[in-house]
């Protein structure tokens, strides 16, 4: 049977965006074998690494693999896509769109969701680059606190070059990647051969076995087997960038393959010398091959890490672009790829929280007490999301919908469960994070609708300015004014203080709102829409995805393209910048306005939010009670 030259171009691109997305999707999780079964008898819980406990906690690993990330996630989770996006800002807004009832607490499982989210990229760069250093340990004797400064030198320097984008290392990615999960499997099958008997643990009747014999002690320890499925969030929400499809299958043929040869070979280490467990990992490689096999662990732990910053400032936009979040700059660092972005702000708070992190525990053992809850959280709250979309979007009965989330949710309630119990261990750290981040994000949004709400209040409605323009025509000037506003029917502030302060209007006045639609993007058709209200007067309507950055010289050459005729030399740009004072009766408790005022003085201004050249805009301030 004789395949088209398309079928065969098709397969072969699939094929390039699976080990594409090797290097980029599944760096988090490839590093977990650094740490997971290390943890799982190093911990707290402390179990003798005997053979009943280590085929249990294996077959733990195994199936937690299955389960959460195969079925849950590469299989269920990643058919609820947004226009071919996940992640879960993306999923509260599929989910939200045209949901009344229950909206509120739909929104606030997304943005706890997205605030933990960050919790996660503050501690994987943090925990991955320190259980890759402390290699070195194993090399030869070598004083912690060297260990500490090169994790630090590391950390620093990767942060330090964010600003160049990945586009141009990103291509070493993929082949780097593969290297490393071909280097988990060799390995894994090198000790496998010696006890083949670990094979048994993909019976689940071992990880049964293990709870019934050690009671609480297992519960407990299943907040260390989470950690072989950290990264599991990163399939979903960097499905935008290569498609379902080339995700799935480098996830089923190359990725979990490698991950559970990886975990059998460390078992088998330490079913053969149990005080392996110090570090299973490097103790499966010859003495020869340490010194290199660190390097590697150190180069896949910065790919890791890039991973989870990247989408740290993918997840800022579009919390920005959605209204929770204030104006912050942002830079394109590819000619071709629009989704990558260098964010400063963003980058400097990561890096500073990274380091007080590397400080504060000093080795990824401590580290990794504060790892499962930001994890399991955004987990769990995906779920929840999860069945909103089953439900309203999908048109599920509610017994198979009951049947299918509440496996999911079980299980991710009981890794939930077990990792709260590290909360004085460090998973306050995460919480911590999440909280606060949460505040900042429901006091924005609460705040600049209150704003918003006040501004409307003391306008005038477009309709009726027109009217008394007619019948009192002001003192008119050449050219074109540009007044960005937010409402379709009021006129913004700074249109009525340029004509009570200077007593003039343009000839030609376009009022300019820019909307964000509840879609990663919006093609180019339908960005663009003009509601003529005079000859001299009209209404302009930029709408932009979640997923993009407004630019307003773009849309003024799209507006020419669209029969808007725009001279941009002879256009002008006006914009309101209101200067926010405590109100005697603040809507908001006085914490809170004190918080929004503070955010609101911090944003980035709309001239260069929405890149509009310097020299081309007014702005026209005001002093606005809240």
């Amino acid at each position: 049977m004789q395949h088209s030259d398309s079928e065969q171009g098709g397969r072969k691109s699939v094929s390039r965006l699976a080990i594409a997305s090797i290097g980029i999707v599944y760096g988090d999780i490839g590093t977990s074998p650094l740490y997971t079964l290390k943890e799982c008898f190093t911990g707290a819980h402390g179990l003798v690494p005997d053979a009943k406990n280590i085929l249990g906690l294996l077959s733990l690993v195994l199936w937690a693999l299955i389960v959460i990330v195969t079925i849950k996630y590469v299989l269920f989770i990643m058919r609820a896509d947004n226009k071919g996006e996940g992640g879960i800002l993306a999923l509260m807004s599929l989910a939200t769109s045209g949901l009344d009832k229950g909206a509120a607490i739909v929104t606030g499982l997304g943005l706890f969701g997205a605030a933990l989210f960050f919790g996660d990229s503050v501690i994987t760069p943090a925990i991955s680059i320190l259980s890759a250093v402390e290699g070195l340990t194993v090399v030869g004797p070598i004083p912690h606190a060297w260990v500490i400064g090169i994790a630090l030198v590391v950390l620093v320097g990767l942060f330090a070059f964010q600003y160049m984008g990945t586009d141009r290392v990103g291509a070493w990615f993929g082949p780097i990647m593969l290297l490393w999960f071909a280097t988990l499997a060799v390995l894994g099958l090198i000790n496998i051969v010696h006890h083949p008997s670990v094979l048994a643990a993909f019976d689940p009747r071992y990880a049964v076995r293990f709870f019934t014999e050690n009671g609480f002690a297992g519960f407990v320890a299943l907040g260390a087997v989470f950690l072989a499925v950290t990264g599991g969030e990163a399939l979903y929400a960097d499905m935008g960038h290569f498609g379902r499809r080339p995700v799935q299958l480098a996830w089923l043929l190359f990725v979990l393959p490698s991950l559970m040869l990886n975990y059998l070979g460390q078992s088998a280490l330490v079913l053969v010398n149990p005080s392996a467990v110090s570090n299973p990992f490097y103790l499966m490689a010859p003495s020869w091959l340490l010194v290199a096999l660190v390097a590697l662990a150190t180069v896949a732990t910065v790919i890791a890490s890039q991973a989870v910053i990247s989408g740290a400032f993918s997840v800022t936009r579009q919390a920005i672009q959605l209204g929770f979040c204030p104006r912050m700059e942002i830079r394109h660092t590819s000619e071709h790829q629009s989704g990558q972005i260098y964010m400063p702000q963003v980058n400097e708070r990561l890096l500073m929280g990274v380091v007080i992190l590397v400080l504060l525990f000093e080795s990824s053992a401590n580290l990794a007490a504060a790892y499962g809850i930001a994890v399991t959280g955004t987990m769990a709250a995906t779920t929840l999301l999860a069945w909103v979309v089953v439900r309203k979007l999908w048109g599920w009965p509610l017994l198979p919908s009951v049947a299918v989330i509440g496996v999911f949710l079980a299980v991710d309630l009981a890794f939930l469960g077990a990792n709260l119990l590290k909360l004085f261990q460090g998973g306050w750290v995460p919480l911590l994070i999440g909280i606060s981040l949460y505040t900042l994000m429901r006091t924005w949004r609460d705040g600049r609708v209150i704003l918003a709400g006040k501004l409307r209040d003391s306008s005038l409605p477009t309709e009726l300015f027109l009217k008394r323009v007619d019948v009192k025509p002001p003192l008119r000037v050449p050219g074109t004014a540009i007044y960005l506003t937010r409402h379709s029917d009021m006129l913004p502030h700074a249109l009525l203080h340029n004509l009570k302060h200077n007593k003039v209007l343009h000839e030609k006045v376009i009022l300019l709102t820019v909307e964000t639609q509840p879609v990663p993007r919006v093609n180019r058709r339908g960005r663009l829409a003009t509601h003529q209200l005079r000859s001299d007067f009209s209404h302009v309507y930029l709408r932009y995805g979640f997923m993009e950055t407004p630019n307003i010289p773009e849309a003024l050459r799209e507006m020419k393209d669209g029969g808007l005729d725009v001279d941009a030399i002879d256009t002008s740009f006006f914009l309101g910048r209101e200067t926010l004072i405590p109100s005697p009766v603040p809507p908001l408790s006085r914490w809170r306005e004190r918080l929004f005022i503070l955010l609101s003085r911090n944003a980035v201004s709309g001239t260069d939010f929405f890149h509009i050249p310097a020299g081309k805009v007014v702005e026209l301030g005001a002093q606005v009670p809240l």
